[in-house]
């Protein structure tokens, strides 16, 4: 059977649209609030807006689910790149959960290059009988998208066009808001700068929106800068999923998302896959259910772990102690599950989620083929027994860079 051309600017491809990069995750969590302790307080994510749940749920329901309030969190300028959802309140407002109990990530959330993707894929999508569960535009946040799910029910987003956060910290103001979308836009569709000045014509105080307060002193000198943590969060991904069936989560992921693999490892008898949307060596790693067994890890959860980079091999090593220093629990996890990524470490967030934590991430070139095996770094379990310094790499410095000043 011939595959379809689709030309997307000129360029011919397999699918009407082109996935950029890991844009944002998310977790249910008992405890929004509590959980900001832990990502906000000690990683340096800032609040950019806050969601209630309340008004979606049953009368009946509202009083005996506990907290319904969800955070929208930044470590840069995009508007969100890690969201917390009170899990009781979005199970009940959201039949996906009902269906797969195990599911505890709100949102695998993927970043493609225009408007015209977005309705192109949406379309895409739908022909392909793949299940979406809505679409149309989000606010907060202010992208186009929709969100299809995968074999293992977990909820992918494809998104356009996020709220960017400047120099003031401000997001946009409530009453920007109004303009909802339950669909993708016709096209063309006018520019966000129209929009900011719509807002300006109608008296809205665009500078009225959420801006992240914190009262923690800016004490640790960190590369030049004075930071409240002796560290800066600087790109989040990868995600780590556990599936049931291995082989449909693969072609899911490769031949409807498009994403490419990189390598596949064995690992005590079972197959892990590891999937590129860009020049990492992964953004994405799945592997086989047994593992969590294996593992000793929450047999509730098919999230595995999230990771988060930080600036520097020197700032991971402080990280380390001051993680610990605050009482936070280190879990290993043998570096065999993360090819592709330097130094790292994992941590247990409230919740019993892992964290992630690395400083350099292997990337692919043209050809696509990862460093061999015998040429990556090897290094112990244990952050305390790394030395201070190590060699750079060809590609320690290269990938996605971190945009705007430190804070």
């Amino acid at each position: 059977m011939t595959t379809k051309v689709h030309i997307l600017s000129g360029i011919e491809l397999a699918r009407p649209f082109q996935i950029r990069r890991l844009g944002h995750f998310g977790l249910n969590v008992e405890s929004p609030e509590k959980s900001l302790q832990f990502y906000r307080d000690l990683l340096g994510f800032k609040v950019s807006d806050q969601i209630d749940f309340a008004d979606r749920l049953p009368p009946e329901l509202k009083n005996q689910v506990g907290p319904t309030v969800g955070f929208f969190t930044r470590h840069g300028t995009d508007h969100h790149s890690f969201v917390l959802f009170p899990k009781k309140a979005v199970e009940k407002v959201n039949p996906q959960y009902a269906r797969f109990p195990q599911l505890t990530a709100n949102q695998l959330t993927w970043q493609v290059g225009s408007l015209q993707e977005i309705v192109d894929a949406f379309s895409w999508f739908t022909d392909q009988a793949i299940p979406i569960i809505r679409s149309g535009r989000d606010l907060p946040g202010s992208n186009w998208h929709f969100y299809p799910t995968d074999p293992a029910g977990h909820i992918n987003e494809l998104y356009y066009g996020i709220e960017q956060i400047g120099w003031s910290g401000h997001s946009k103001a409530l009453a920007m808001h109004d303009i909802k979308f339950q669909q993708p836009p016709n096209l063309p569709y006018h520019s966000e700068y129209a929009e900011v000045n719509r807002a300006i014509a109608h008296q809205i105080h665009i500078h009225a929106g959420w801006r992240d307060q914190s009262n923690i002193a800016e004490t640790y000198p960190v590369d030049g800068i004075l930071l409240a943590r002796p560290f800066k969060i600087i790109k989040i991904g990868p995600v780590r999923l556990f599936v049931d069936d291995l082989s449909a989560a693969k072609d899911f992921y490769t031949r409807i998302m498009g994403l490419r693999l990189t390598e596949e490892i064995k690992y005590q008898g079972h197959s892990c896959y590891f999937l590129s949307s860009n020049t990492e060596h992964h953004a994405l790693a799945i592997y086989p259910t047994a593992l969590r067994t294996i593992l000793g890890l929450n047999p509730s959860s098919t999230t595995f772990a999230f990771a988060m980079q930080v600036a520097s091999y020197q700032q991971l090593r402080t990280m380390y102690h001051y993680l610990k220093d605050a009482g936070i629990t280190i879990q290993p996890i043998p570096h065999e599950l993360s090819p592709g990524l330097g130094h790292h470490f994992y941590a247990i967030d409230p919740d019993g989620y892992l964290v992630q934590f690395y400083w350099e991430i292997e990337q692919i070139g043209w050809d696509g083929n990862p460093r061999p095996a015998g040429l990556r770094r090897t290094f112990g379990l244990n952050p305390s027994t790394w030395p201070t310094t190590i060699e750079s790499q060809s590609d320690s410095f290269m990938g996605e860079v971190f945009l705007g000043p430190l804070n």
